[in-house]
């Protein structure tokens, strides 16, 4: 078995700030740091981190060689990733409070020049039963998750940032979904998050979904029946890759064999680190330092509902 993550790459450039920015208003920074970010190149650390062997799919303008770089020395494969000679790479700008909550103004950039060839180029690698991570930061995104299902790959889709687009796409092609409740409610109409889970597992029958909710925890409605998971209170910092950090952490224990629910643990706490510490990639805990946090933690948190 494989683990391609077919993802963004952005340039994160954070802003401390003692509010989010008003309309109109002028606001000068604390702070400002340069990193490596994107959902997908977030999510590719996040499973490395976890002890899991990853290839990453993607594209980069001519600005993102450090990126590759970054990727790398956390053990992820970069042979895929192209560069773009036109477009920059993407960026965000992210707002960071002092309660640790952010807001993100994205732009696409490389991330949304990639074409099919280049998807079928990437996914020729590649062999059924082999797992394909997917997130709503790249062009072809539905051509993805079709030609993943066509191949027989186990296809994983964190439809974030929601959009009109993903709300028309084809979804039957996607094994595992993993949302939050804003993304929940978005695709259902509902708002409790066990109505959520069991709307997107009537719509799509053959679909397990994971759903985080903030300080509320997770919830996972699979074929092991629905699990919840409480959070690891932790003082927060900067909570922008929290959800990369779950998600990468919850299908790297999966994937190495451990149950649903202690995916969840593992996954829980993961976050919970990555909360207290500044930044998004860089506060990716690695694998050593999530199994020592959960050896003091006896029983799990997680319990059948």
């Amino acid at each position: 078995m494989k683990v391609l993550n077919f993802g963004s790459l952005n340039i994160d450039r954070s802003y401390i700030v003692p509010h989010f920015v008003r309309a109109g208003e002028t606001l000068a920074s604390l702070e400002m740091k340069t990193a490596g970010g994107g959902k997908g190149l977030n999510q590719s650390i996040a499973l490395a981190r976890a002890g899991l062997p990853v290839w990453h799919a993607g594209k980069i303008g001519s600005d993102g060689a450090f990126l590759l770089r970054e990727l790398s020395e956390s053990g992820v494969d970069v042979s895929l990733v192209h560069q773009d000679s036109i477009l920059p790479t993407g960026h965000a700008i992210i707002q960071v409070d002092p309660l640790g909550q952010n807001c993100i103004l994205l732009y696409g950039g490389a991330n949304q020049s990639i074409s099919r060839e280049e998807v079928d180029a990437v996914l020729a690698h590649f062999a059924p039963g082999d797992w394909l991570f997917l997130q709503n930061e790249i062009s072809c995104l539905p051509y993805l998750i079709a030609q993943g299902r066509e191949r027989g790959m186990q296809v994983v889709l964190n439809p974030s940032p929601l959009d009109d687009a993903l709300l028309h796409t084809d979804l039957s092609g996607v094994s595992w979904l993993i949302l939050n409740e804003i993304e929940g409610a978005g695709l259902t109409g509902e708002q409790e998050p066990q109505d959520i889970c069991q709307v997107l597992r009537r719509r799509w029958p053959g679909m397990q979904v994971v759903l985080t909710l903030g300080d509320n925890g997770s919830l996972c409605a699979s074929e092991q029946g629905l699990l919840r998971q409480a959070v690891f209170p932790v003082e927060a910092v900067d909570s922008t890759a929290a959800g990369d950090t779950f998600t990468g952490y919850f299908f790297a224990s999966v994937c190495m064999g451990l149950s649903h629910a202690q995916a969840l643990t593992r996954a829980s706490m993961a976050a919970a680190l990555a909360v207290a510490r500044p930044g998004a990639a860089p506060s990716i805990p690695h694998a050593q330092q999530v199994d020592d946090a959960l050896t003091a933690l006896v029983p799990s948190k997680s319990s059948a509902i």
